[in-house]
């Protein structure tokens, strides 16, 4: 068995997990669906284009912080209702940490496709660029957010998941950009030397 095989294993034991008695499975399909999505087109992209183990490692822990947030929905994860009452604050945050990584898993994936696609000549712009993409993304997602719950009324709600934050939609886009620019920033060289190791 590889080590890629390992990381499907992985996912496919996450996603059924998470599919077990989860809070209601319309909202737990809208959650887990980008996850899935991902899957299908990394499989079947995999020997024309082939990811750093790096990067797809990363991928499979944003499928997770998916799957939790599809089972109990985002406004619902016990550990993060513990840290509301624990440190008296006015909303369950766990969708900050799944839109953190909705910004700093794909400047992963962007910066490792212009790198070895060679897409920008200018390497100096790669930070930049790929902080845009990222922010492109996350935008993106806020209006699917918003057109669910717009056709499903009520039971688009737990996919919103605002929890009566009038700033919701714009502090997601902030938490990915955030996420992004601690990629491009913090872990560029890190990358880098899995790119090296990958190549060799």
């Amino acid at each position: 068995m590889t080590k890629y095989s390992v990381l499907i294993l992985l996912f496919i034991l996450g996603l059924c997990v998470s599919a077990i008695n989860p809070h209601d499975y319309f909202t737990w399909i809208l959650e887990v669906f980008p996850a899935i999505f991902g899957f299908l087109v990394l499989l079947l992209t995999f020997k024309r284009f082939t990811f750093s183990y790096l990067t797809y490692t990363l991928i499979l822990i944003h499928c997770y912080i998916l799957f939790v947030g599809g089972h109990y929905t985002y406004a619902e994860v016990p550990l993060f209702n513990w840290v509301r009452e624990t440190f008296n604050q006015s909303r369950n945050n766990y969708d900050k940490i799944g839109h953190f990584a909705q910004g700093f898993v794909p400047a992963m994936i962007v910066r490792e496709l212009f790198i070895r696609l060679q897409v920008i000549n200018k390497t100096g712009w790669i930070p930049f660029i790929t902080v845009c993409v990222c922010l492109a993304i996350s935008v993106l997602y806020e209006f699917i957010e918003w057109f669910v719950a717009i056709f499903s009324g009520e039971s688009g709600d737990s996919f919103l998941g605002t929890q009566g934050y009038i700033w919701d939609t714009q502090s997601d886009m902030l938490y990915a950009m955030i996420g992004a620019i601690c990629m491009v920033g913090l872990f560029a060289k890190l990358q880098d030397k899995a790119l090296v190791k990958f190549n060799g």
